[in-house]
């Protein structure tokens, strides 16, 4: 597995190694084992599945505060994501910049965020799908959003002219110059 880092400190591109012929692949996406001898030792707890129908469909930017703040490990099984993530911690040179990775059911790339992100992704076609693996179970008490369209961070979400698709959750969330994060 080919492993990358980022200019966020723990944000990390994750490219698993392809065997294939002309059936089609297969790849070990996850081995915890491996990932542990390069210092990335997590307990996954919870799977997640995420299909979005339409291009330019935004979900987030979301967060779990402490103490049940989640490491993700974010892939696309189907179509094409840009991938989002935004450091929060209050201590980081890096506070309030972010990257983006497009990630596709072809190139296979995944993205590790850690605890202390925001994250979100634009779909850039059709039923595109996510799966992410989690270290901690969802807790609606400590579920958190920044509005993806926050000036003061500039996101680039590759939508052209395009009026996203948004939750009532996302288009209501705050401007991230109004969010105070949980994260030090």
């Amino acid at each position: 597995m080919e492993i990358e880092k980022t200019k966020l400190d723990g944000v990390l591109v994750l490219t698993p190694k392809r065997f294939g012929d002309d059936r089609g692949y297969f790849s070990e996406t996850w081995n915890r084992k491996l990932l542990a001898e390069n210092g990335i030792d997590l307990d996954f707890v919870q799977d997640n599945h995420s299909l979005s129908a339409t291009p330019g469909t935004v979900r987030g930017l979301h967060f779990q505060a402490p103490p049940h703040a989640q490491d993700k490990l974010v892939r696309c099984g189907g179509g094409a994501v840009l991938d989002v993530a935004v450091d929060i911690r209050k201590s980081s040179p890096t506070y309030g910049q972010w990257i983006s990775v497009v990630l596709s059911a072809e190139n296979g790339k995944q993205l590790l965020v850690p605890k202390g992100f925001l994250h979100g992704f634009s779909t850039l076609e059709p039923n595109s799908e996510l799966l992410y693996k989690c270290t901690d179970f969802y807790a609606p008490e400590s579920d958190g959003a920044v509005h993806y369209a926050s000036p003061s961070l500039g996101i680039d979400w590759q939508l052209g002219n395009a009026t996203p698709e948004l939750s009532g959750k996302d288009a209501a969330a705050i401007d991230f110059a109004d969010f105070t994060s949980p994260f030090e």
